[in-house]
């Protein structure tokens, strides 16, 4: 696994699901990271078992995005890499979700995603720096249930993809991750499912990824997140790097 000795890396969503797998993961690659959370309580406690550094901040909010910021990049001293792991998936057939669901999602998702960019881009602008922004298989292929969250990281993938472009002369390089990783969001997300509907979840991962299931935070993962922050990545950019056993293959 690469190392990330001198790192300096600041995470979103970091209080639950891969968000917190990586903030408990970089420290002990050599990474100074600080994360972002909403959950007092849980970021204390990662905080104190990782050696990451936690700073409440919620991303639909412009006022503590930009404060979140200055305060993340002033305890690292300067930013190298942001990882914008916060979102949410919520699962409901199309024709029953609420104009309040929609603009939830898309306020999480898409506009947290804008904010913390932007947030980011002044502190990257001189020094370049790597932003990683989390999008979904949902964007790309036919997702029956989850029409608004599959809007939301669509949008995610052409700002990500135009800012990359715009952003090239500035050193600043621009990737979507794309994962298909067990978390306990998607626990929350089966318990939302009807009998029928998890049936013809389980039924589809049997030939839909490797193995039939989603992958493993630690070993499937954490590896690619790794390369991902290294300089070993410093030739990529504007791209959507899949993690998912092959649910999405050569478009």
């Amino acid at each position: 696994m690469e190392r990330l000795d001198g790192k300096r890396i600041i995470v979103t969503g970091g209080t639950s699901g891969m968000g917190e797998g990586i903030v408990r993961a970089f420290p002990a690659l050599g990474a100074k990271v600080v994360f972002w959370g909403r959950n007092e309580k849980a970021g204390a406690k990662i905080a104190s078992e990782s050696g990451a550094t936690f700073v409440k901040a919620e991303i639909t909010d412009p006022v503590s995005v930009t404060e979140g910021m200055k305060k993340s990049v002033e305890l690292l001293g300067g930013v190298d890499v942001f990882i914008h792991a916060a979102g949410i998936g919520p699962h409901c057939p199309a024709e029953k979700i609420t104009l309040d669901a929609f603009k939830s999602v898309m306020e999480t998702n898409t506009t947290g995603t804008f904010l913390t960019n932007e947030a980011v881009f002044p502190y990257m602008k001189e020094t370049g720096g790597h932003i990683i922004n989390f999008t979904s298989a949902s964007a790309f292929i036919i997702s029956p249930g989850q029409a608004h969250y599959a809007a939301s990281k669509g949008a995610v993938n052409s700002w990500s993809r135009t800012i990359a472009k715009e952003w090239m002369p500035y050193n600043i390089r621009v990737n979507m991750i794309a994962p298909c990783i067990k978390t306990p969001m998607y626990e929350q997300m089966r318990t939302m499912m009807t009998p029928e509907q998890l049936a013809a979840h389980d039924a589809s991962l049997a030939n839909l990824c490797l193995g039939g299931q989603m992958g493993d935070m630690e070993t499937d993962f954490i590896p690619v997140m790794a390369f991902m922050a290294s300089d070993s990545s410093k030739f990529i950019t504007g791209q959507t790097i899949s993690v998912d056993g092959g649910i999405m293959m050569v478009r």
